[in-house]
């Protein structure tokens, strides 16, 4: 196999020089970087990241935690654009990807390997309330959270998130401004941001145009949640016309429960969503929801963590608008 040493003799250049040009040296000028590229890819030479590891003290490896089930996470089509966002950005740099979905059972083995010098940085999504202090770890450790952190270190921590609270706002208001008064909403897991967030949205339409803000039941963000979320709405005798689900999955849950009720959407009950997945996009009638932008989520969750890793300053809170989608549910 090539070696630095046959670099450097067909270069014409000292070994210390091919060292600088593979290791992206600024001491370097554009004209021997180039002579020493030609004769790299002429001998077909490839570093060897072992050792430039240990000159530079970099893995050259991020890790993407998810702290859920296997099956929650392949079932999930934000998650899955949040990883394809993640994966396509790192694509374009030299760092590798690392999904670790974290196991509740065994929390300690994700923080061994988190602070084992196994990763330059970390991206956290998808996390609840206490989940295993990660936000602790980025003291020691560069670490993005896609969504704000529920902890103490709220203001330490630096994150990527959407406007959760108000993109469930600005859909709750175009239910009431459609003429709806009694609206439920279906929110997400209260240990989550956006759970905590979109229903916080939803009150504040609610309360503002003084409206009852009491029909709220709790899911997970998963279809069957929302189909017993929206039973037990049912069940409770009292009428409404208008729902918010905090994401559409949880919409596609209450569609088929509202449908088994012999009701009809938008006639009897109009519903919002949040996410515009593909529930939004094949429901019948399709689902007016709040987009969020997942796929390029992911990607400046990298970029920022990326630029962490690097020394570079960064933002610590980057917030990225939602936008309302009108379909036929409202």
């Amino acid at each position: 196999m090539p070696t630095l040493e046959m670099v450097a003799a067909r270069a014409g250049v000292s070994r210390a020089t091919v060292s600088r040009v593979v290791n992206d040296s600024p001491k370097v000028t554009p004209e021997v970087v180039q002579i020493v590229n030609d004769a790299i890819a002429a001998l077909n030479y490839v570093p060897n990241r072992a050792a430039r590891s240990l000159a530079s003290r970099r893995t050259q490896v991020i890790a993407l935690v998810v702290p859920e089930s296997t099956a929650r996470l392949f079932a999930d089509p934000f998650l899955a654009s949040i990883v394809q966002g993640v994966a396509l950005r790192l694509s374009e740099t030299d760092y590798t990807l690392n999904m670790l979905i974290a196991s509740e059972s065994r929390p300690e083995k994700t923080r061994r390997y988190l602070m084992g010098g196994n990763v330059d940085g970390a991206i956290v999504v998808s996390h609840h309330r206490g989940d295993h202090s990660y936000a602790h770890l980025g003291q020691a450790l560069p670490i993005v959270f896609g969504g704000r952190p529920l902890n103490d270190l709220d203001d330490e921590s630096y994150f990527v998130d959407v406007e959760n609270e108000l993109g469930a706002q600005r859909i709750t208001d175009y239910l009431i401004a459609s003429g709806r008064k009694r609206i439920a909403t279906i929110a997400g897991p209260q240990d989550m941001p956006p759970g905590v967030d979109r229903l916080a949205g939803w009150r504040s339409a609610m309360r503002a145009n003084a409206l009852d803000d009491s029909l709220i039941e709790i899911g997970d963000f998963s279809p069957a949640s929302g189909a017993e979320a929206m039973r037990r709405l049912l069940d409770r005798g009292e009428p409404f016309d208008g729902l918010f689900a905090a994401n559409d999955q949880m919409a596609a849950g209450a569609y088929s429960v509202i449908h088994e009720a012999g009701l009809t959407i938008p006639g009897d009950i109009a519903v919002g969503g949040f996410d515009d997945d593909y529930y939004a996009a094949t429901s019948t009638p399709g689902l007016t929801t709040v987009h969020q932008p997942s796929s390029r989520l992911g990607g400046t969750m990298a970029e920022v963590l990326v630029k962490l890793i690097e020394g570079e300053e960064v933002e610590r809170v980057t917030m990225m608008p939602t936008e309302l989608v009108v379909r036929n549910s409202i």
